[in-house]
């Protein structure tokens, strides 16, 4: 999706100056793992209009393969604006991306694959999205590719709460990796710590939990482990879910251990505290603010 961002980190009523980005959950992590040295592609849908043309060149900028990208001349590029401190306004109501189908899969070539990462945003989008969702993790899984799952969940995106927990959960029990909010699985399931999390979802080889700016807690096959937040002055806390994710499966393809992957995860979501941006920024100075 287009991005428009305040120039400077105020709220959005006040700024006089905005940035044209991209952003998106997929392709902000595909940003962060590419920044980070590894092979990313994005798949998606852009209208053939200025935006998505735009949006496809600042990706590709990042060092992150496009060509599985289907352009739609029948509907227009999703945006989004970010209001600094106070959340996030959306416009993609029949936009490009709502309308794919599992025939965007058609031009994968699996076997170049090690991993695909999807989240609950694009089950949310529309009956067809949710098709593609299930299509690529079957595909997956008779390529014995790895599936990553980010919930995601967006409330606003689900006008009946109990198909949103129903869905989602199909989803994530279908992946080897599962990242959400212990806030977002209250919100979705009812639970109310990591454990009961994992009582939910019993099955995921690798699920990791996300508890805002204290820890995160990786339940794996066998042990479990906890990793405390890193401390970064926050600017703006959008987009870090997607950052935390990246660190940890880079971390992941990379082989590293539990531990390590989890501290990559907060690294990376400092990054993206310590910015209004979404994609890969400098590392931020210490501070006692807040954590990732």
């Amino acid at each position: 999706m287009a991005l428009v961002v305040p120039a400077r980190a105020e709220p959005l009523e006040s700024a006089d100056d905005f940035r044209l980005e991209a952003g998106g959950a997929e392709s902000n992590l595909a940003c962060h793992l590419a920044a980070a040295g590894l092979s990313a592609r994005w798949f998606s849908a852009l209208g053939d209009d200025p935006l998505g043309r735009r949006i496809r060149r600042r990706i590709e900028s990042h060092g992150v393969s496009t060509d599985g990208v289907v352009i739609d001349d029948g509907a227009p590029t999703g945006v989004y604006i970010k209001d600094p401190g106070h959340g996030v306004h959306y416009y993609r109501a029949g936009s490009a991306a709502s309308r794919l189908s599992p025939a965007a899969l058609d031009v994968v070539d699996w076997s170049t694959v090690d991993t695909v990462h999807l989240t609950g945003i694009t089950l949310a989008l529309s009956p067809s999205c949710r098709d593609l969702v299930h299509a690529a993790i079957d595909a997956a899984r008779s390529h014995d590719v790895r599936v990553s799952f980010d919930v995601n969940h967006r409330p606003a995106l689900w006008p009946d709460a109990e198909a949103a927990a129903r869905t989602i959960a199909d989803a994530a029990e279908r992946a080897d990796a599962v990242f959400v909010g212990r806030d977002e699985a209250e919100r979705l399931w009812g639970t109310s710590t990591a454990a009961d999390i994992r009582s939910h979802l019993p099955n995921v080889p690798h699920l990791v939990v996300k508890d805002a700016d204290i820890e995160a807690t990786e339940f794996g096959p066998v042990d479990v482990v906890t990793v405390p937040a890193h401390r970064v002055e926050v600017v703006e806390a959008v987009g870090a879910g997607d950052a935390f994710a990246a660190g940890w499966l880079g971390e992941l393809i990379r082989g590293g251990d539990a531990r390590r992957r989890l501290e990559n995860g907060h690294a990376t979501a400092a990054r993206a505290l310590a910015a209004t941006s979404d994609v890969p920024q400098p590392d931020p100075s210490p501070s006692s603010r807040g954590r990732a």
